[in-house]
């Protein structure tokens, strides 16, 4: 089995979470989804668990983070292309995130934009030429 991740984000509005990550790309799993949870699967190894909150708090004794006023956690997801990149951000943008919360970054070898869900999670999509990357930016 290949080692895999499931990043389990808590969301105030299930069915408007699953149509965003729907519109980035993502395929919804019916098998681990229901009233409480959407299985958003990115690709065969990353997997998104949308949980509202009442359920997520059923796994932390922790207060949930406004994502919306404090930074929890930063998520990167590789593209294959710059077009790709500038896709995903405009697509987030249209099923209702933010696209470009910070300057986007192009150094000719890397380009990255960052965008947030509807919850304030925010996401950093990335396109590289490794080929091109300069020394010690490719280990």
């Amino acid at each position: 089995m290949p080692k895999m991740i499931f990043v389990n984000l808590p969301v105030a509005d299930l069915a408007a979470a699953t149509r965003f990550y729907e519109a980035i790309g993502c395929e919804r799993n019916e098998q681990f989804s229901d009233h409480q949870a959407s299985s958003m699967v990115w690709s065969d190894t990353i997997t998104f668990h949308l949980l509202v909150n009442d359920y997520f708090s059923t796994f932390t004794p922790k207060k949930i983070a406004d994502a919306h006023a404090t930074s929890e956690v930063l998520l990167a997801l590789s593209r294959d292309s710059r077009e790709e990149v500038d896709a995903i951000a405009e697509a987030a943008a249209a099923a209702g995130g933010k696209a470009d919360t910070r300057e986007r970054v192009d150094m000719g070898w890397l380009y990255n934009r960052a965008f947030e869900d509807l919850d304030g999670h925010v996401f950093e999509a990335l396109w590289v030429d490794m080929e091109a990357a300069p020394a010690g930016m490719q280990a």
